[in-house]
């Protein structure tokens, strides 16, 4: 009785894989696999039913790369990993739309890393790896990939993502690390990039709103402000807040716009707000796309109206 590659049924295998157990290679290359890069196959899923509930776009985009970046490690060399804009992506920083044309990968000189279809390959100096795993995937750590991602991302992009890396409630890593790495791998011009890092921003939008106050010549506003009433009762966490002048700024996704539950709590919290006399700017994406000088706009009145002068 012929072995069966003990992928089959879950997990990726490569070609070669396959054959070593005694799978045909009429099989393999025939429908009961797909085959997402050359030399790999996983078995097809099966039918899901029209029934599931529907995941949102982003969160299904998610899901397909890291599908594939599991495809693809069974083909990468033992010293290979996932890098640059892609390891970001893993390490689940915000990325730009494009996120997901090609995986990036990388080795360590005088490694070639593998070359197909999909994959942008980059040999990197010597030195010793840093790669972590995320599931079964050899990904870059997380101040190496950021700073490689910096031939690829524009400074706000770079921005928001090392919010994310550095934000305390994860972790990843940390601004002093970041300043070691850029200058490890002679990126001077990360430095003021790295200077305006923050953390405290709970989502990529709020660090982009931010980033948009402040070079729409508008002060820096503190981030995850608590409030309280006089009587020390917790009122609200404010995402963005100028504390001198009552004005709070929150990024509304409005990720609970048809959960009448939490619209309602929602509410009963700008409510909360308005009544400790703070001025509550809820800025809603189309203030933020395709111009953010709307979003600037409207944080600005507020503050005149409040007795800022520029």
């Amino acid at each position: 009785m012929t072995k069966k590659p003990p992928a089959i049924g879950s997990l990726p295998f490569t070609v070669a894989d396959g054959l070593e157990h005694g799978i045909g290679r009429g099989t393999l290359d025939g429908p009961r696999f797909d085959r997402p890069f050359h030399g790999v196959r996983q078995a097809k899923e099966t039918h899901v039913s029209s029934d599931a509930p529907k995941q949102p776009r982003n969160v299904a985009r998610l899901r397909a790369f890291k599908k594939r970046c599991a495809q693809l490690a069974v083909r990468m060399g033992v010293e290979d990993f996932v890098s640059h804009t892609s390891a970001l992506v893993l390490h689940g920083a915000p990325t730009p739309r494009d996120w997901d044309g090609v995986i990036h990968i990388s080795g360590i000189r005088p490694r070639n890393p593998i070359r197909i279809r999909g994959v942008e390959s980059h040999r990197l100096s010597a030195r010793e790896a840093a790669f972590t795993f995320r599931g079964r995937i050899r990904v870059e750590a997380p101040a190496r990939a950021w700073v490689q991602a910096s031939s690829q991302l524009s400074d706000v992009d770079l921005i928001v993502a090392a919010d994310y890396l550095v934000a305390r409630r994860r972790r990843l890593t940390t601004i002093e690390e970041l300043r070691a790495e850029a200058v490890r791998m002679r990126r001077p011009r990360l430095q003021g990039v790295i200077d305006r890092v923050r953390d405290g921003a709970e989502s990529g939008k709020e660090t982009e709103l931010r980033i948009r106050l402040v070079d729409g010549g508008l002060p820096e506003p503190e981030l995850a402000v608590e409030l309280f009433t006089a009587n020390g009762t917790f009122v609200a966490r404010l995402d963005q807040a100028y504390s001198r002048y009552r004005v709070a700024v929150e990024y509304d996704g409005r990720q609970h716009a048809e959960d009448a539950n939490q619209f309602e709590r929602d509410a009963d919290r700008w409510r909360a707000i308005g009544d400790e006399g703070w001025h509550l700017v809820r800025i809603l994406n189309h203030h933020l796309e395709p111009n953010p000088q709307v979003a600037v706009d409207l944080v600005r009145r507020a503050l005149l109206r409040a007795g800022w002068r520029p």
